[in-house]
């Protein structure tokens, strides 16, 4: 699953950290300014890192004709990236556990309004998750509408651009992660936010609206 705005800034420096440990030991020829333009990270941050690894032991580096420096995985290397690969495993199995959580109880939820016909704004991961907990629900998915597509197909179901492609939608569920945030505040020139649910794990409010009227209870 996608990154999810709910990460922390901790998460951030270990993801730079595995995505430099992975770049110098699959790329033989690697320059701190090409790690820099390939990670799209500041050259200097990556200054910073390419130290702290060399530092801990992670990195070798060794110099090499031509006035630049060749960069080395060792074995310290190798397990640190290891563990971080494992770690980032880890926190995205638990976003997903939560975003499923999340949807579940928008179910509920929408089912208590007697919302049985809804419409998915984002064409994510996320919508595929509640395409697929739908199966066991009497609820109909509607469509997905997406910024990025005109018109396609995702998990079998319509994707349109527009939010009034759609007939008879009950509700919608929140399922962008490309700025949600952004994306929510232009929804409500179109959509009455009462009709929105929204998932806690992208830690989204409605803007200007009590955000207990767009957010199921969780229990």
């Amino acid at each position: 699953m996608p990154t999810l705005p709910s990460q922390t800034s901790q998460n951030s420096d270990s993801e730079v950290m595995l995505g430099l440990l992975r770049a110098v030991e699959t790329d033989e020829s690697l320059t701190q300014r090409s790690a820099a333009r390939d990670m799209g990270i500041a050259l200097g941050l990556v200054n910073t890192y390419f130290k702290r690894c060399v530092k801990k032991g992670y990195v070798k580096v060794k110099h090499v004709p031509a006035n630049r420096y060749a960069y080395y995985l060792t074995p310290k290397g190798f397990a640190e990236k290891s563990r971080l690969t494992a770690e980032f495993l880890y926190q995205s199995l638990s976003l997903f556990r939560q975003a499923q959580d999340d949807y579940e109880a928008m179910f509920q939820a929408a089912m208590a309004r007697g919302w049985y016909r809804i419409g998915l704004i984002g064409a994510s991961d996320l919508a595929d998750v509640v395409v697929l907990l739908a199966k066991s629900h009497p609820i109909e998915i509607v469509g997905i509408v997406s910024n990025s597509v005109s018109s396609s197909v995702r998990s079998d179901v319509i994707v349109r651009a527009d939010v009034n492609a759609f007939d008879r939608v009950d509700g919608w569920f929140f399922t962008e992660l490309e700025s949600p945030q952004e994306r929510l505040n232009n929804l409500m020139n179109c959509l009455d936010p009462n009709q929105i649910l929204l998932p806690t794990v992208l830690e989204v409010a409605m803007p200007g609206h009590d955000e207990n009227n767009a957010r199921p209870k969780q229990k």
